[in-house]
């Protein structure tokens, strides 16, 4: 049975304001971000610790949801707290330890056309239990990878720093084109040919003993799991390079790669 086979059953989900069956979180066929993409969200993971159930560096995770929002003119009508609120009730309802949660802002349904003029803007929290999410055996012993013909999109396109539900269709191009040859996950370069990211991880190179990830003018996601890491490691005495470019054949020449996400975590990178 699959995670959402499971949450069918007795799942709980919040829709603007409202705790509703997991059946019934349905949205309309002629809701705007179904035909534009607008649509913008967050992925957090929640942990078991010997003190209950913690989300990780969820203010963050909830500011970067906030600031999604801006460059498309959508407008949340509920606060931090409320959010805040309606997530921590998500997970007790679902009587779930350690979870992975959704938080999602979206142009529903009014009228269509680019414009999204009257249409509302609908929010939700979704949360289920969700394991390696590169595979059982990822975390352990590391993916192989492949470099995509696919480019990533310039942040003078649209903007990289948000996290918006259409923006993942490059992500789908690049990731189905890894595996339909063999590959587990792919890496995405950008309009210059250096290396950007993985479809929803940041990757990072290990050479000589010091990290080097490529820098936010990179066409990148600031990753708060990428930050995370580049915290930790400044603090263990490690060298990181954090604001620089990477060439393709830098790939080839690494002492370690790895990739980084809320939903990855840190993933080894095995072969390129």
């Amino acid at each position: 049975m699959s995670a959402f086979e499971q949450m069918e059953e007795d799942g709980t989900i919040w829709m603007n304001g409202e705790y509703v069956d997991w059946e019934d979180a349905t949205v309309h066929v002629l809701s705007h971000a179904m035909h534009y993409g607008t649509g913008i969200f967050e992925g957090v993971r929640a942990y078991d610790t010997e003190e209950g159930t913690a989300i990780f560096r969820w203010e963050e995770h909830l500011d970067r949801f906030y600031n999604s929002a801006k460059p498309y003119d959508m407008e949340i009508d509920f606060t931090p707290e409320e959010l805040t609120k309606a997530t921590l009730e998500v997970i007790r309802r679902n009587d779930l330890e350690s979870a992975y949660v959704r938080p999602l802002a979206y142009y529903g349904y009014d009228s269509l056309g680019v414009s999204p003029g009257d249409c509302p803007t609908d929010v939700t929290v979704a949360a289920w239990p969700w394991g390696a999410y590169l595979g059982d055996d990822a975390l352990e012993n590391g993916i192989e990878v492949k470099v995509s013909s696919w480019r990533k999109h310039a942040s003078s396109q649209i903007p990289t720093n948000a996290k918006t539900t259409g923006l993942y269709v490059n992500s789908l191009l690049a990731g189905e084109e890894a595996r339909r040859h063999g590959y587990t996950e792919a890496i995405v370069l950008n309009k210059e040919g250096n290396v950007a990211e993985g479809p929803g991880e940041n990757i990072f190179l290990v050479r000589d003993g010091e990290l080097y990830t490529p820098g936010l003018s990179e066409s990148i996601l600031d990753g708060i799991t990428r930050d995370t890491v580049i915290t930790l490691a400044e603090e263990r005495g490690y060298e990181v390079h954090d604001n620089v470019s990477i060439s393709r054949g830098e790939l080839n020449t690494a002492d370690e790669l790895f990739f980084t996400g809320s939903a990855a975590e840190v993933t080894p990178i095995k072969q390129v």
